[in-house]
């Protein structure tokens, strides 16, 4: 095992927990957290641990929030090093990470994925959606007639003659996955506001704020609409089982399975890394990785791992993490020196 240095880190690791002088006898970073992440951190994972002198970082799934909750749960070796997000921190993570002693976090954004329908290659015409379309398909309440009431639509084209004749049968992603959230606010709300369903909800005597959370509600009837809690592979598993199913999946996990999948466009634009970089494509979003500060100098390779991550020679637009489906970030070198830097949430450079 290599020596650690005992830093201020490593003292104030000290000062939250009596099992922190230990720490060193763990050598291997440990990271959880979003399924979305997961690919790339693995590769990362696995480049580092053979080009580096440190052992190969342990890399687990579980989903944005259940990553994230474990690394809010304190500093030590008992705790993880390392939290995969498919979305931002929220306030009350940070809140949580306080309590417990987790005050020093550096974000770190890698880059970009879009989130993308898409249905079995022999299936039914998916081509196309709208966010209207997906709302239709799933939410609680819709417009018929001009009227609010509970969704009843079974097949597609009751809705849109432009789609297929067949049964509704989505695979969105459970709660606890960071895809959930971007799922819902620009696809669900979206789709809410532009069938008018929002404005009815709010004519009818919601707030905003709750007719908001009404429009997040999908329905519950039918199995028309199934909310995934493993990782894409079960999405896919579904999709193979079922001719009429749409799932939602990460860009880069489509792209690695093109023979099985298609893909629809939303908004009239195809996902591809070239439209979500330019931000043409509606339905992306950034993807990080958290550090504790306090393990950096305590847990042997942490820094360097995560600068290793965000190298050109990885995160960058020709490195094996695009080839695999990442969107590098145009601001990577700005990230590069923040870490470089170990720059913390709410500082500047």
């Amino acid at each position: 095992m290599q020596s650690v240095k005992l830093t201020a880190s490593a003292l104030a690791i000290a000062a939250v927990s009596a099992t922190a002088a230990a720490a060193q006898s763990r050598d291997n970073i440990q990271v959880a957290g979003s399924s979305t992440v997961l690919p790339y951190a693995s590769i990362v994972a696995e480049a580092f641990g053979e080009n580096t002198d440190y052992p190969t970082p342990v890399v687990e799934s579980g989903g944005s929030s259940a990553g994230l909750k474990r690394f809010c749960e304190g500093v030590g070796e008992n705790t993880i090093d390392v939290a995969n997000a498919s979305r931002a921190i929220r306030q009350k993570e940070i809140d949580a990470c306080a309590e417990n002693g987790v005050t020093d976090i550096i974000e770190v954004r890698i880059g970009y994925d879009g989130i993308v329908f898409a249905s079995q290659q022999s299936g039914p015409a998916f081509d196309a959606f709208e966010p209207a379309d997906i709302y239709n398909a799933i939410g609680a309440k819709v417009m018929k007639d001009g009227e609010l009431v509970d969704n009843d639509y079974a097949n597609w084209s009751e809705f849109n003659s432009d789609l297929p004749d067949a049964e509704i049968a989505m695979f969105i992603p459970g709660t606890k996955h960071g895809t959930r959230e971007v799922f819902e606010d620009k696809v669900l709300l979206k789709g809410c506001e532009d069938t008018g369903a929002m404005q009815a909800m709010v004519d009818g005597g919601m707030s905003e704020d709750d007719a908001e959370d009404a429009c997040l509600d999908v329905r519950t009837d039918g199995g028309h609409s199934v909310d995934i809690d493993g990782d894409y592979t079960e999405t896919l598993a579904r999709i193979d089982a079922n001719a009429n199913g749409v799932g939602v999946f990460g860009l880069a996990f489509y792209e690695n399975n093109q023979d099985k999948l298609k893909v629809a466009t939303m908004s009239g634009v195809e996902p591809s890394t070239e439209t979500i970089a330019s931000g043409e494509y509606p339905v992306s979003r950034p993807l990080f990785f958290y550090v504790k500060k306090a393990h950096i100098g305590v847990i042997p390779g942490l820094k360097e791992y995560a600068q290793f991550f965000v190298a050109d020679e990885l995160a960058g637009p020709s490195g094996p993490l695009a080839n695999y489906g990442l969107v590098s970030d145009p601001e990577l070198a700005e990230t590069q020196q923040k870490v470089a830097d170990e720059v913390t949430m709410g500082e500047s450079m």
